[in-house]
């Protein structure tokens, strides 16, 4: 008899695809979620209908996020799976709220199993492979360390060693072990069991003491230094996370101080780069030295082989006052944290509308074509940034029922909005704050500091964003350098995406009275109002030109007629001289005079992807 339901919910279910030809299909289903099982029922006219498919709880083995698949559609933009001992179930939530309360709620039920997985697959099975590794096996080994719940497994200490050893060999997928409560170690496991524990390899920081065995008495205390590592280091000031070579470069020399350094993810899993900059050799500008944190066969970690240590933070503390085969001590840590609003936070009582009394307005940062732009906190703790709309510069109603569409947008690489206070004047718009700004002013006061491989890193960071756009259909129609952002890390975003369409001022009014930023406009657009991705594509290669010019206004020498009338007869952009060939090819692509014939941003990722540094290491 099924007990008390814990979650139910109507969720978007995707088919098995039990086969490479089978399509995909989507339906609704009613998911119930237990203590013994998680069920799926037939949906009609808000109907329990039959039973279509169960999992038992015990057999879950893995429930996470998926990788969202390209031209995904705003109804699938929150996947999750479950894997279990006999499949692979794809579900998608109607928000991010919903996909967390259902994994949350997972992750509580399945934190006993016997086998939860080590690493699993974040991409989809899809077309007979997974995206993220192309492994074509259903049933293939995952390809990234499932961090997301940190399950313990309790070890419990048997009676026997052969007992012992059967436990740890079918437990090998676990990250670590801790002593359970409810059993204790008999008289007859000895020491040498706990050398064979060890020997193993299944925890790689044993220590044990031998105690007088008493049937009450546990004779091993035991601690797993990784574990403590993967929660702590989150917290230091010199971890950098998933920053990549570029961004890590750049943060360094801006700094500019001799030994300032910080702790990155490497491409391998579980594995780390420390970044140290240093003006001791020739290099008058410094250099930048990647060190990669190894592991010996103790499972000790080093950069310099004489110096082994049990964790990160020991090794980073010990570098800090030793070089021991570095260019240089770690004198200066420089930290990538920003505080950020979290993605499961909820901000208002509806799903845009904010309370005004919970932002409180800290400084300005600058103004823009719709009024004052300030930093704020909300509810005295995370950072955001405020537009205040000043009368008469929008179109409010026309924004306000498009508001929730774009707050729907979300994608790493876009500016994202929270939402709105729209009781009062001035009316808020209230976005991610991002602390290092415009990107067009962080080129003229930083673009010097650059080098090519970081100029086209920021151009690819911004595809990005384009391409997720275009695969929604939704047109930014004011693309541009001054239009995107700079995060803490570096990270630049797009901004104000689809926000052109509510101008009310004459800044981009041509003399037909369209708005649009004449010097970043296609022909179609000057000439015949057409917006379309294609447009954007145009716009993007007027923001490369920006960005290798280290931020030069386009077209200098002429006005918004003139400029029309050259475009018209051809004439392009000439090449920055940061740019290579290859790069104004690119360029040069987006702007082509009939729309049909420009790539689209997917084809644009793929030309600038081989172009990139290999700046995983």
């Amino acid at each position: 008899m099924e007990t008390t339901s814990i979650l139910e919910e109507v969720l978007l279910k995707k088919s098995q695809q039990k086969k490479k030809i089978s399509p995909n299909n989507y339906k609704e289903r009613l998911f119930v979620l237990t203590k013994t099982s998680l069920s799926y029922y037939e949906y009609d006219k808000e109907k329990k209908g039959s039973k279509k498919g169960s999992i038992d709880i015990k057999k879950i083995r893995c429930a996470d996020t998926v990788n969202l698949e390209e031209q995904t559609p705003v109804e699938r933009e929150y996947p999750f799976q479950i894997v279990y001992k006999e499949g692979l179930l794809y579900i998608y939530a109607a928000n991010e709220e919903s996909r967390s309360r259902w994994l949350d709620a997972l992750h509580k039920e399945i934190q006993d199993n016997l086998d939860l997985l080590n690493k699993y697959h974040k991409g989809f099975f899809a077309n007979g492979k997974f995206l993220c590794c192309n492994q074509t096996c259903k049933t293939a080994p995952g390809c990234t360390i499932w961090e997301k719940c940190k399950v313990p497994f309790y070890f419990c200490f048997c009676c026997s060693i052969r007992s012992c050893l059967h436990l740890l060999a079918s437990s090998s997928s676990y990250p670590y072990l801790k002593i359970s409560p409810n059993y204790y170690l008999r008289n007859h496991i000895s020491f040498v069991t706990c050398c064979l524990i060890r020997a193993l390899g299944f925890l790689s920081r044993l220590e044990t003491i031998r105690l007088s065995c008493k049937v009450s008495s546990p004779i091993l205390l035991f601690r797993n230094h990784a574990v403590n590592n993967m929660q702590n280091i989150s917290c230091c000031s010199w971890y950098a996370g998933n920053i990549s070579r570029a961004q890590a470069e750049q943060l360094l020399r801006q700094k500019g101080k001799e030994g300032a350094f910080m702790v990155r993810n490497s491409s391998q899993a579980g594995m780390y780069t420390v970044s140290v900059f240093s003006m001791a050799l020739e290099d008058k500008k410094g250099t930048v030295k990647h060190y990669h944190v190894y592991t010996n066969s103790e499972n000790k970690l080093y950069l310099a082989e004489n110096y082994c240590f049990d964790s990160v933070p020991q090794l980073i503390h010990y570098h800090q006052h030793n070089s021991a085969g570095m260019i240089t001590r770690l004198r200066h840590s420089v930290s990538t944290s920003a505080n950020k609003v979290p993605s499961t936070a909820s901000l208002g009582n509806g799903i845009w509308e904010l309370k005004r009394e919970d932002i409180v307005l800290l400084k300005e940062l600058g103004s823009g074509q719709f009024g004052v732009v300030q930093m704020g906190k909300w509810k005295g703790k995370y950072d955001v940034a405020v537009k205040m709309i000043k009368e008469g510069s929008m179109s409010e109603d026309e924004f306000i029922e498009e508001a929730q569409t774009m707050m729907k947008l979300n994608h790493p690489k876009l500016v994202k909005l929270y939402g709105v206070c729209t009781k009062t004047y001035p009316i808020y718009i209230v976005a991610e704050y991002m602390a290092n700004g415009c990107l067009l002013s962080y080129l003229k006061n930083h673009g010097m500091e650059m080098q090519s491989f970081q100029l086209l890193e920021i151009c690819y960071n911004i595809c990005e964003a384009m391409a997720f756009l275009e695969s929604h259909q939704f047109i930014h129609r004011d693309f541009a350098a001054r239009n995107c952002l700079v995060d803490s890390d570096l990270t630049v975003k797009v901004s104000d995406f689809g926000m052109a369409r509510y101008v009310l001022d004459d800044l981009y009014v041509s003399s037909l009275g369209t708005k649009f930023p004449v010097k970043w406009s296609a022909p179609e657009v000057f000439h015949y109002t057409k917006f379309s991705s294609k447009s954007d594509v145009w716009a993007f290669g007027v923001l490369m030109w920006e960005v290798f010019t280290l931020g030069n206004q386009p077209y200098k020498m002429y006005d918004n007629t003139q400029v029309i009338e050259k475009v018209s007869q051809g004439y392009r952009l000439y090449r920055p001289q940061l740019a290579s060939d290859t790069v104004y090819k690119i360029m040069y692509s987006c702007w082509h005079e009939l729309p049909e014939k420009r790539p689209t941003f997917h084809h644009l990722l793929s030309f600038i992807e081989p172009l990139r540094e290999d700046d995983k290491s």
